[in-house]
């Protein structure tokens, strides 16, 4: 059976409105997993930024700024948890720090237990440290539970040579190499992130969200976003 870890921002789950949540957005999303549990385990993680993007401030201390960023992917992960339980899915929350009754604290065997009982199991609170994104933490934990892949669910459809919302030339790549990424700058996850992936092995497929369909597409080879290689 085939485990994925799918990471989807925070701003994509926020649609149109860019701050909170959609929920007719995140229902889709839960929809979609929904039809893939048959023959494959899925872990998520949920970045922050429909709700904070503490680094744009200057009047408050980068941890502390981190640590909010942390507790909001927490409250997304509840969120979307309860929105796949009311389509009838089991999920777990776990976190890398005590979070009350809320979350679970992380342990790779039990994520593996879970994973094993057909459950969705939510990583929140990134890596639990400040200085380290969301995207080191979806690679951490993809290595961790030894996922086969990890899918990037994203505002754009893929990785680009330049930014395609600024730059109408910009090409799209159907498959980049994690050294190219690197090299480059890509920005497909940042560089910690890619690093961590390339020294790992571990390969990343890049889509757009708000695609039909986009996370079973990618799964069951209808795949139109970009592979990244390792």
């Amino acid at each position: 059976m085939q485990r994925i870890l799918l990471k989807l921002s925070g701003e994509a789950l926020a649609g149109s409105k860019r701050m909170g949540f959609d929920e007719d957005t995140v229902r889709r999303v839960a929809l979609q997993v929904k039809g893939l549990m048959e023959d494959t385990q899925v872990g998520i993680v949920i970045g922050g930024g429909n709700f904070w993007r503490g680094r744009s401030s200057e009047n408050i201390d980068r941890t502390k700024a981190d640590q909010i960023g942390m507790l909001a992917t927490v409250m997304n992960c509840i969120y979307v948890s309860e929105i796949f339980r009311s389509v009838e899915m089991e999920t777990e929350i776990l976190t890398p720090f005590l979070c009350g009754s809320f979350t679970k604290l992380f342990q790779k065997d039990k994520a593996d237990k879970y994973f094993k009982q057909g459950k969705v199991v939510f990583f929140a609170g990134g890596t639990g440290h400040p200085y380290f994104s969301t995207d080191t933490g979806v690679v951490l934990r993809a290595v961790e539970v030894e996922a086969d892949v990890i899918l990037l669910a994203k505002a754009v459809d893929g990785v680009y040579d330049a930014d395609p919302r600024s730059d109408p030339d910009a090409k799209k790549y159907d498959e980049v190499s994690i050294d190219e990424v690197i090299a480059k700058n890509l920005q497909v996850v940042d560089m910690t992130a890619s690093i961590l992936a390339r020294d790992n092995r571990m390969p990343m497929w890049v889509f757009g969200l708000s695609e039909e369909n986009s996370i079973v597409n990618a799964v069951k080879g209808k795949f139109t976003g970009t592979k990244v290689t390792v």
